[in-house]
Order: structure tokens, then C-alpha cells, then sequence
């Protein structure tokens, strides 16, 4: 690859006159290049980066702080944003059994919360734009794009890897050219959140194997312990609030339960996503603790729900978990999902037993005083009530078909 030919077409593109520019700056490639590339190409007089804490773990922010020393822009901004997105964004979607196409929600989240942070931060401090590092095949320009709209309206956008149409590899030159620090091990990086870990977010090709050294949490099923290992998870209204019987907020429980589940062979996923431009990718994640989440308060929520309630809910769900992948979290229609789902949430109380092993989930005990499961009336072995005062119902519910089929025998299909 000719680092002339990527110097000449950075040298090609027009960018805009900016002045004082905020940064959402990760520490990643795209980020500490787009540093440089304020500096080479835009001429940006004033740099304001902003870091935001979001549970992605001691080990990334430290390596933030050392791109941010390498590239000499400190002080960063640190914005500490855990709590917020553990509570609020990760509460909200294990209420929401949030699933778009088999992955539950987590990079969605994290960026529109960094850019609604960012977008503050921007405008409050005077900058006249702001800057992100999203490429131009992805979701992020798009979601972070929206957020920036509806928080800073008037400042323009840039978008650096869109904007001068720079590949992955290219990117790699630029920074070995320049001397920007580049830590990244497999080609696409990853995006860790204690919800979710993207892995190499669009760079994985069809048959590529995935080397086990990949993982964080997650150990294949021949590396996992040959014993069982059991745990005990307790809900109140839809949120896991103890684990093994200790009580514990929501931003300890799971990375603790990413552990033990990991280990376990739990948390693996490979599938096709659909983007936001309906281009599919094939897409790695490893998501431990929000496996077996979503799995037992689904379970939990089918305990004590009503049967119309679950329907519809199954509706909401989808669409709140649409609006958050599309880039629409700060939507009207999402706030008003958000009430529902948070109205649902207060009879979704129980205590589960759950055996792991191997990639298995077992459910061995459930119990719930909100649950709606009455063995005593239901169940074939007992009395409950009088069997014979439903052959009157299924009568009168019968007659529709009975109609029907006077219908089409008059058509003749019978």
C-alpha cells in the first residue's frame, strides 16, 4: 500500500473552516488519527477531547489515557458515565429483553449516550463542531449523527474515516506514517461494555476462524469446567438485584456474572447483522452476564405477565430495541416504550436456580409471589374447578366455526 497515494487523497479532500473542535475520543485508531488529522489537514486551532467512562474497564481507559499523553492532548475531559449507562441504559433493556436479530443491544447504547455527552460538553464550551470517528460503512455515523443533531444542532459534524474515504489499512499507514501509537490487535478493534464486547465489528470474513485468544469472558465448551456450576440470580421489578444471595448493585452483578458464565461457555455469538443501511456483516460478540439475563427475565416475565400483556410486550420490546440499534434512543416513541415497559416491570419479581455447563442454561428452581402460575386451579391433578361448566364455553366458542363451515359448504369446499 503506497502511503503517497493515501497522503495525496487526504491532500484532495475539502474539509470545512473549523476553529475549536470537540473530540469523543476513545483512545481507539480512529480516534487518536482523527487527533492528527485535526491538526494536518482541518488546521483546528483549539482540540477539546472528551472521554467517557462507561463500564469499558480500567485496562481500556488506561490505554485512553496513554494514546491521550502519546498524542499530547491532555487534560481530556473524563466524564464518568457508568453508573448512568449500568442503571439506565442496561436496566432499561434487560426490561426490555432487548434483542435486535439475536444481539442484545450494548454498542447502540453507549454511543448515543457518549454523544449526547459529548454534543453537551461541545456546546457548553463554545466549539463550533465536533468530531467522531465512525467510518462510513457502519451504524455509529448514523446514530452518533442523530444525537448530535438533537443536542447541538448548529455545530457541524465530522466524521474523518467517512469524509476522506480511508479503509481500515489505510488508516494503519497514516498512523505509522504520523507516529500515532496503534494498539489494536485484530483488524476492527472491539468495543467492550460490561453488557456486550463487539469483536472486530465489521472486518470478520464468512469462514474466518476465530482464534480462542479473542475472548475476554467467554472459554469454549472444551475449555470449560467438566463440573456444573450453579447460581442463584434474583429479580425485582425486571432488574437483577442479587446473585448467590448477596444483594448488589447492577454495575457489580454483572461483571461478576460474566465471569462465571463465561467460563462456562456461555455468551458466544456469530450471526449476520442487518445495519442500519440493510448491508449485512457477519458480527462477533461475546455477552456472558446479558445471556443468561435476558434468558431468565424472559422466562420470568412469561411467570407473571398476562398472556395479553406478553403479546404485546413482545411488540414493544421489538420496536424499543429497532429504535436503540437505529440510532433513535432520544426518539419521542422511545419515551413513550419506556413507560410501558417501566409500568410492566413492577409485578416481575422472582428468585431462579440455574445450572451452567458447557454453553447450557438449566433452570432447576423458580420462584416468584408475583407469579401468576396456580397449579392448584390449572393443573390436571387437582380438582380446581367443576371440569363440566367449560363444555358450555366450548360450545358458544365453537359456533364461529360451526358458521364457517355452513359457509363453505355452501361454496362448495366442503
Amino acid at each position: 500500500m503506497d502511503i503517497k497515494e493515501i497522503l495525496d487523497k487526504v491532500e484532495r479532500t475539502e474539509v470545512p473552516e473549523v476553529h475549536k473542535v470537540a473530540v469523543a475520543f476513545s483512545g481507539g485508531l480512529d480516534s487518536a488519527l482523527a487527533i492528527e488529522l485535526l491538526r494536518r489537514k482541518y488546521k483546528a486551532g483549539e482540540i477539546v477531547p472528551i472521554t467517557l467512562d462507561v463500564g469499558q474497564g480500567e485496562e481500556e481507559i488506561e490505554e485512553c489515557r496513554v494514546k491521550a499523553a502519546e498524542l499530547g492532548i491532555e487534560p481530556v475531559i473524563w466524564i464518568e458515565a457508568k453508573d448512568e449507562f449500568t442503571e439506565k441504559w442496561i436496566g432499561r433493556a434487560i426490561q426490555a429483553n432487548s434483542d435486535y436479530l439475536g444481539y442484545p443491544v450494548s454498542t447502540s447504547m453507549t454511543r448515543q449516550l457518549i454523544a449526547k455527552r459529548v454534543a453537551e460538553e461541545a456546546d457548553s464550551k463554545g466549539c463550533d463542531a465536533i468530531l467522531e470517528g465512525s467510518s462510513g460503512k457502519g451504524n455509529d455515523q448514523y446514530r452518533m449523527h442523530n444525537v448530535f443533531k438533537t443536542f447541538a444542532p448548529d455545530l457541524k459534524i465530522l466524521v474523518p474515516v467517512r469524509d476522506f474515504d480511508l479503509t481500515r489499512l489505510e488508516e494503519m499507514e497514516l498512523c505509522k506514517e504520523w507516529g500515532v501509537l496503534v494498539t489494536e490487535q485484530l483488524t476492527g478493534g472491539d468495543d467492550k461494555t460490561m453488557w456486550c464486547r463487539s469483536i472486530a465489528s465489521g472486518a470478520i470474513d464468512l469462514n474466518q476462524e476465530l482464534p480462542n485468544d479473542i475472548w475476554m469472558w467467554y472459554q469454549p465448551p472444551e475449555s470449560a469446567p467438566d463440573k456444573a456450576e450453579v447460581v442463584e440470580l434474583e429479580f425485582r421489578k425486571g432488574i437483577p438485584a442479587a446473585l448467590n444471595g448477596k444483594e448488589m448493585p447492577l454495575g457489580d452483578l454483572v461483571p461478576e456474572l460474566n465471569e462465571v458464565a463465561g467460563r462456562n461457555a456461555i455468551g458466544k455469538i456469530d450471526m449476520f447483522e442487518d445495519g442500519i443501511m440493510d448491508l449485512k456483516s457477519r458480527e462477533i460478540y461475546e455477552a456472558p452476564a446479558a445471556t443468561v439475563i435476558l434468558k431468565l427475565h424472559q422466562d420470568l416475565e412469561q411467570f407473571c405477565l398476562t398472556k395479553d400483556e406478553i403479546q404485546f410486550k413482545q411488540m414493544v420490546d421489538q420496536k424499543w430495541a429497532y429504535l436503540i440499534y437505529h440510532g433513535m434512543a432520544y426518539h419521542p416513541l422511545k419515551e413513550d416504550l419506556d413507560a410501558f415497559i417501566a409500568q410492566s416491570q413492577n409485578v416481575v419479581n422472582g428468585r431462579y436456580k440455574i445450572k451452567l455447563y458447557k454453553g447450557n442454561i438449566d433452570i432447576l428452581e423458580r420462584e416468584s409471589h408475583t407469579g401468576l402460575f396456580y397449579p392448584e386451579i390449572r393443573s390436571i391433578k387437582s380438582e380446581g374447578f367443576d371440569q363440566r361448566m367449560c363444555a358450555d364455553a366450548a360450545y358458544i366458542r365453537g359456533l364461529p366455526f360451526e358458521i364457517l363451515a355452513q359457509r363453505n359448504e355452501k361454496l362448495g369446499e366442503r
